[in-house]
This record gives structure tokens, sequence and C-alpha cells, in this order.
């Protein structure tokens, strides 16, 4: 591995914060120039309260939910008190507002229902340990972003709440599954939200909206004690952001060796954020390429984004190949969802005896009952050699990442999908239904769960990978096509190896390449 630490990019900007101007009275204008880090300080410095931040982040709330419908629940008075009441001490981001994600961040006494009618009533007891180290890192939390039913899919259409849609265009997804995440950064009610990432949930809507999207290695961000084996180790949770130091200072706060976690590694023992800012201290070698691992169409628009950053990168000095990933990414999707199979019917399962009755149709939306129905048929066996596979992947990366230090692909196949695209109709919904309980081969099943996620992968093809091996990727906003919409470029780096992506995305930030907000709407 060569290594990543310490040839920069000529070209400097100002980054997102101190852009303030000191002893002006917040207004949204301000506060849409903020990033979180920025408005720690400011607090931090008694020139702006907390409170005075949650209000206008809950003004900005109410005014685009109607049109976007970012999130399913909000807390604004219990939010508003605690904001007025700052608790904790140095905590680094204490008094910063921010959103979590409707499906496992649950926040005490607050409902989680991961967007299915079956959770309706479902009321959190406790905050999940992910969200206690948000409370300890002294973020206050104004409610959940909406989210796909159980975080299946990469669209947010959930029936029971109704399409997020995204702030660059109305008539368009912020992507899922984190895509209320997306909304609500890309339409300024919040720097900084709480996201999920199991196929591509934080980079997919990153990319649709212009954000910064990392997810972090597997077990650095662990969910424990007790829990945490979340998709076999293919979703993590973590954060999409605004800025690239926001992320960096989250990787700072959560990273953690847990014991009692199923999956571990070692960490950083520097800081995330100090070691963002320094240069490469020589030239990486680079693959890419704009291939879709599984075979289908990627747009002009995804081919010229990773063009451009290519060109910059080779200006810089680094070594740039074009390489095909040593994957087979088709047998690498049928395994993942081979997985999802057997993960929906346990989930169904636990959910069934909870409820103290069978499960329908008619009780969950098509793809979860189709994965639901797949996943009976799934033995002990296939299920553990799909597994294996996810090994022999990992494996064939790290050889991979032996030569190259990054690897570069489009995050999205194309720009975002229209609302309501990639929602099943009726005719849909019915055929897959009676198709799935008619097939009793395990092989013909699985196909027709292929065949049903067919036409989402399209446009996402190249996020699952990281998932299931275990690295480290990101998207990061350097192209606007020309109907105005953004689209993501994905940088992967071998296993541990999350300073190495961030001090290159922060490189590309001071450049002209970042697009961030510029274009949005939102922040004109």
């Amino acid at each position: 591995m060569i290594g990543c630490f310490y040839i920069g990019f000529s070209t400097k900007i100002e980054g997102v914060g101190n852009i303030t101007k000191r002893g002006v009275p917040m207004n949204i204008e301000t506060f849409l120039s903020l990033d979180a880090t920025e408005m720690a300080t400011l607090i931090r410095k008694k020139e702006v309260s907390a409170k005075e931040l949650m209000e206008i982040a809950f003004k900005r709330l109410e005014e685009v939910q109607p049109a976007l419908n970012i999130v399913t629940h909000t807390r604004k008075e219990q939010a508003l008190k605690e904001a007025e009441n700052l608790s904790i001490e140095n905590a680094p981001f204490n008094g910063v507002p921010i959103l979590m994600k409707n499906i496992s961040q649950s926040i005490e006494g607050e409902p989680l229902t991961a967007g299915s009618k079956l959770l309706q009533g479902n009321m959190s007891k406790v905050d999940s340990y992910f969200v206690k180290r948000f409370r300890d890192a002294g973020f206050h939390f104004m409610g959940h972003t909406n989210t796909p039913e159980f975080a299946l899919k990469n669209i947010t259409e959930p029936k029971l709440y109704g399409p997020t849609r995204n702030p660059w265009n109305k008539e368009f997804s912020p992507g899922g599954s984190s895509g209320g995440a997306s909304a609500a950064i890309a339409s300024g009610v919040v720097p900084l939200a709480g996201a999920s990432d199991g196929g591509g949930s934080i980079r997919i809507p990153a990319s649709f909206t212009s954000l910064f999207g990392l997810k972090p290695t597997r077990g650095r961000t662990p969910v424990g004690p007790g829990v945490g084996r979340q998709w076999q180790g293919a979703s993590i949770d973590f954060v999409l952001s605004k800025s690239v130091r926001d992320s960096a200072a989250m990787l700072d706060v959560l990273q953690v060796v847990q014991p009692e976690a199923a999956y571990q590694t070692p960490l950083f023992t520097e800081n995330y954020k100090e070691t963002m800012v320094k240069p490469f201290k020589k030239p990486l070698r680079i693959a890419f390429s704009t291939k879709s691992p599984v075979g289908t169409p990627v747009s002009k628009d995804a081919r010229i984004a990773v063009e451009n950053l290519v060109k910059v990168l080779e200006s810089e000095g680094h070594y740039v190949e074009e390489v095909d990933g040593p994957v087979d990414g088709v047998q690498l999707m049928k395994d993942y969802y081979l997985m999802n199979s057997g993960e929906m019917n346990a989930t169904i399962i636990g959910m069934e005896h909870a409820l103290g009755r069978e499960l329908t149709a008619e009780d969950m939306e098509m793809e979860s009952w189709v994965l639901n129905q797949a996943g009976k048929s799934v033995s002990a066996a296939m299920y553990s050699e799909s597994l294996a596979s996810w090994d022999k992947a990992a494996e064939q990366m790290v050889n991979f990442h032996r030569m190259y230090d990054l690897y570069i692909t489009p995050t999205t196949a194309s720009t975002a999908p229209s609302i309501g695209e990639l929602t099943p109709n009726k005719e849909k919904h019915k055929r897959y239904v009676e198709e799935i309980s008619k097939v009793r081969n395990v092989e013909e099943q699985q196909q027709i769960v292929y065949d049903m996620f067919l036409p989402s992968l399209t446009y996402t093809p190249f996020t699952q990978l990281a998932n299931l091996t275990g690295q480290p990727a990101m998207s990061v906003p350097v192209y606007l096509s020309e109907n105005g919409l953004p689209l993501g470029v994905q940088v992967m780096a071998q296993k541990g190896e999350e300073h190495c992506l961030l001090q290159l995305a922060y490189q590309l930030e001071q450049s002209d390449l970042w697009v961030g907000m510029k274009g949005n709407p939102y922040f004109q």
C-alpha cells in the first residue's frame, strides 16, 4: 500500500466555515452559510445561542417541509428546551441542531417506524447507542428524517409517509435510503444529519443532492453493544454532511474499538480533522472505471464526471490508470440479494412473534414481501456460501489496493430518477407478489428478486461493492449536469484508509471542481 500521508492541489479557496460576519444577528442567509463545525464555534464563543440556531432550523423546516416532505416526526418543544439549557460542557458540537434517520437511530420517547405501517405505534424507550454518542457530542435532536420501508431502496418513497423530494428539483428523488437526511441538508434545515449505508444509502443521496457522503470502514462506527451485525456487516451508521471537515470531525467523535462489537477495526491514532488538511507526501496510484459492474448503461454525465476528476488528479502529478475492478459484479449482487432475502425473512418472523399474528403481502410494500418470501427458501448452507463470497471479494480488493491507493467510479450511473419512476404500480406489485408465491425453486426466486431490483440497480450499480468488502468509500460533489441536477463521483480506499479519502476530499473542496450547494435553488 502506497502511503496517503502528507502534492496537494494548487487552487485554494475558502471553505464552508469562517464566513460569518461577527456581530451581525443570525439570519437565514448566515445560517445557510454555516457547517456544523462553525455553528459549534459560534455557540462556544457566545456569538449565537443554541436556541437561536434551533429556532431558525425549525423555521426553515416549516418552510420547506410541505414541498419536500423531509421529516416523519419532530420534537420542537423538547428540542427548544434542550437548546435553552446547554448541559454538556466542552462537547465538540454542543448546541448544534441535527436530524436522525427513521430506522435504528432511536431517540428516547420518540416514534421510530422504519417507514413501515407495521411499526406505526412503535415508541423508543431509550436512545440507541449511536444516538447516545451524538447526544454526548452535544447535538440537539429535531426529529427523524424520511426513509423507505426497512431502508430497502435507493429512493425514499414509503407508502406510509409519501415521497421525499429533491431540493435541486422537486420532480426528482433525493435518493435513498437516507433520502430524508440528504434533502434536509440540501434544503438548508441542518448542515449534517444522521444516515446509514447498507448498499450505498449515504453515497447515493449524496450523489443526487451534491453532498459529501462517506461510508467508513466496517467496524469503525459500531452501534452496539448487543447489536451491530446489520445485514451481516454490509450496513453501517454514519452521517451525511455539507462540508468535509464535519464528516472528518464526526469520524473523530464516533470511531471506537468496542469489545462487544461483531466487527472491529483498529483506531486511527491521529486526528481525522487535522489529518485531512495535510497534503499527500507522494503521488498516488489511482485506478478508475466508468463501466457498470453489472453490465447496465452508464450515462454520458457520469462518464464525464469521472473523466473531469481524473484530469485534475493527473494535472496534480498523480498516476491514474483506467482499470476494470477485479470482482464479478453480477455474482456479488446475487449474493447481496440472497443476504437481503434471508435478513428480511428474519425481520418478518420477529415481527410476527411480536404482533402475535401471521403477516401478509398487504402488511408491507412489494419489495419487503418478495424478499421475505424468497428468504423462506434460503438454506443455512446457501446463506453461508453467499457470505463466503463477500470474503473472496474483500481479498480481491485488498490485493487490488496493493497496486492502487484509490479506486474511482461514478457514484451513480446517472442523475436522480423522477418521483414515482422506481415505485411499483399496482400491476407490477400484483405480478411480483404472485410470481414469488408460485415459484418454489430458490434459484428462480432469487432471479425474481434480481429482476425486481434491476431498474433501481441500473441507477446505482457502483456502491454495493464497498459494503460487502467492508472498505471505506465516499461520494464527492464534483459535477452538475445540463439538466441542473448534480452527480457525484465515488472514491474507494483500502480498509482503514478513511484519512486518505478525507485528504483528497478536502483538496477537492478547495478547488473549482467542487459543486456543493452552488446552483441549488434553496441556497440562492
